[in-house]
């Protein structure tokens, strides 16, 4: 490694960490140049565990030497020559606009996401984000995907991107981890239409997790899961739909998905925040096997 004391907030060479927003970071430098940033230690570490490309690190001084041993993994994978930019915590904070509780930051090279076809080969349960843009949400869904052993995640066109900061920070750096991709790049008008009929060709059931008055019960979903091959219903690979914070799934996804299922509520609460209710799901629908 390379370690450079940080001398000015105003350094160029830091100017990734501070001038970009999360949208120029992925859209105006990609493909040739796309980066995302990473924060955290353990964020970081599991990236560079999923032979991610580091292009430089921004770590508080007093956090160096618990780092010793990532430092050395750098160095041992992609070479001696990856700067470590050193800044005091009041520097950072100046940078970042906010005290890091973790303090390392790494800008990393984006990668050529893998097709849907790619990421759904051997799949048997995964899970579609529908243009839900709260970073918190996006993270919080793809820890539970990856605690839950969901083999893998589909974001739509207008969903927030799992690799921004504070989307890869909640999930604990699981997005590194989940086999994940979006649904035929950023073509807004792919999905629902294409999308639904190319994971039916897939071999998929979708089902939209919706309070619909026609739903079947997220009970009645296990069933049909755990029920034998040769049941007329027996669901085999099963695709979950969760839709956007506020109004929830598009009506032509829920017209054109082969099931609608809800999560009873109680105490006229109306519906579950999506983090939550996917985990709920996730939990629900493993294989009683596994």
């Amino acid at each position: 490694m390379r370690f450079i004391e940080l001398e000015s907030i105003d350094d160029e060479r830091v100017g990734a960490y501070v001038n970009l927003t999360e949208i120029q970071l992925r859209n105006r430098l990609e493909p040739a140049k796309g980066l995302f940033i990473a924060e955290s230690p353990k964020v970081i570490d599991r990236a560079l565990a999923a032979h991610r490309e580091p292009l430089s690190l921004l770590v508080e001084r007093p956090w160096l030497e618990g780092m010793a041993s990532m430092f050395a993994r750098i160095d041992e994978q992609w070479g001696p020559d990856i700067p470590v930019y050193v800044a005091s915590p009041e520097q950072l904070k100046r940078l970042t606009g906010y005290r890091l509780h973790r303090g390392a930051l790494s800008a990393m090279r984006r990668w050529p996401l893998p097709s849907v076809e790619e990421v759904c080969r051997g799949a048997h349960r995964v899970a579609v984000m529908e243009n839900i843009v709260d970073p918190t949400n996006v993270g919080a869904l793809m820890r539970s995907a990856a605690a839950l052993d969901v083999d893998a995640v589909l974001v739509t066109p207008s969903c927030g991107d799992p690799l921004y900061r504070r989307a890869a920070r909640v999930s604990m750096g699981t997005v590194f981890q989940v086999p994940w991709t979006r649904i035929d790049g950023d073509d807004k008008h792919y999905w629902p239409f294409k999308g639904l009929e190319e994971l039916h060709s897939l071999g998929f059931t979708t089902v939209a997790m919706a309070l619909e008055d026609d739903s079947i019960s997220l009970d009645e979903l296990t069933r049909r899961l755990n029920s034998s091959a040769s049941d007329p219903q027996h669901i085999d690979k099963l695709a979950l739909i969760f839709g956007t914070e506020g109004d929830g799934l598009n009506r032509h996804t829920i017209a054109r998905a082969d099931l609608t299922v809800k999560i009873p509520m109680s105490h006229d609460v109306d519906s579950l925040n999506v983090a939550a209710s996917s985990a709920v799901a996730f939990y629900a629908t493993r294989r009683l096997d596994d």
